[in-house]
C-alpha cells in the first residue's frame, strides 16, 4: 500500500501550484544560465573550437568567417541557450523526480530512480565521445579534401563559417548525447510492458540495421561519425539487456521470498 494512500489526499489545486513553482524555478534557472553563458559565448566558443584547431595545428594561422552582420550575434545566442539547456537539464530531471515519486510504489521509486539518475550521466558520456573522438577524426577526414596546386590552378581551402560549424557540432553532440539514452529507453519500454528483454533480443539484428541507420541520417555524411556512433550504440543495446535480465532475476527473487514469507 503507498504511504501517501494513508494521508488525506492534496487537492488538484495544490498539485497545479507544485507544478508551476517547479517550472518556475526551473525558468529562473534557465534565464540566469542563459545571461551568463551568453556573457561567456565567444569563451564556450573557443572551446568548441578545439577539435578544429587541433586539426588546422596552433600555428596554421586559420580564420573563422561570418558572412551576415547579424551572424555572430546570433551564432552566439545560439550557442548560449545550447549551453544554459545543457546546465538546466539535471535541474529539470530533478523537479520532475520530487514532482511525481510521491505518488510512486516502493518498487516503482527503485526502478524509476537509477532512470533520472543516469540520464544526463548517459548524456554526458555521449557527448564526451563526440567531442573529445569523434570530431578530431570527423574534421581530418574533411580537411583531407583541401588541394594546393601551386601555380597550376587555384588552391582549394577551408574558411569555416561561425554559424555552420556550431551547428555540426551541436549536432553531433546532441546525436550521441540522445542515442546514448537507448538504454533509459529499453528498460523504461520492458518495466512498463511495452516489450520484453527476449522480443528485445530476438530481434537484434534488425536493431543493428535500425542502429546504423539512424546513425546514417544524424550524423555528418562520412563513414567515421556513423561508425564512431553505431558501434557504442550497439554495445549500449547488449549491455541493457543484460541489465535489464539481471533486474527482472532479482525482482522475480524478491516477489518469490515474500510468497514464501507469507505462506
Amino acid at each position: 500500500m503507498r504511504k501517501e494512500e494513508q494521508a488525506p489526499k492534496t487537492p488538484l489545486l495544490n498539485h497545479l501550484l507544485e507544478l508551476r513553482s517547479r517550472l518556475l524555478r526551473c525558468l529562473l534557472v534557465f534565464v540566469c544560465a542563459l545571461g551568463i553563458s551568453f556573457y561567456f559565448a565567444e569563451s564556450i566558443y573557443s572551446f568548441l573550437q578545439q577539435p578544429l584547431l587541433v586539426t588546422f595545428g596552433e600555428n596554421s594561422e586559420r580564420r573563422m568567417i561570418y558572412t551576415g552582420l547579424h551572424e555572430a550575434f546570433f551564432t552566439y545566442l545560439k550557442l548560449a541557450f545550447f549551453s544554459a539547456t545543457f546546465i538546466t537539464l539535471p535541474l529539470i530531471l530533478i523537479q520532475i523526480w520530487k514532482f511525481i515519486a510521491p505518488g510512486l510504489y516502493q518498487d516503482e521509486r527503485r526502478h524509476l530512480s537509477p532512470v533520472f539518475l543516469l540520464t544526463p550521466i548517459l548524456f554526458l558520456c555521449g557527448a564526451a565521445l563526440a567531442f573529445f573522438v569523434v570530431m578530431p577524426l570527423a574534421w581530418d577526414f574533411f580537411i583531407s579534401f583541401e588541394s594546393f596546386q601551386g601555380e597550376t590552378a587555384i588552391d582549394v581551402q577551408l574558411e569555416a563559417k561561425v554559424s555552420e560549424y556550431l551547428s555540426l557540432v551541436i549536432q553531433l553532440i546532441l546525436a550521441f548525447g540522445l542515442c546514448f539514452e537507448l538504454p533509459i529507453l529499453l528498460f523504461v519500454l520492458c518495466k512498463s510492458g511495452v516489450t520484453t528483454v527476449e522480443r528485445l533480443a530476438y530481434y537484434r539484428r534488425h536493431a543493428i540495421v535500425g542502429v546504423f541507420l539512424i546513425a546514417a541520417l544524424i550524423t555528418p555524411p562520412d563513414l567515421i561519425s556513423q561508425i564512431a556512433l553505431g558501434l557504442p550504440v550497439i554495445l549500449l543495446y547488449e549491455l541493457s539487456l543484460l541489465f535489464i535480465r539481471i533486474s527482472e532475476k532479482n525482482t522475480k527473487g524478491k516477489v518469490a521470498a515474500k510468497t514464501i514469507d507469507t505462506l
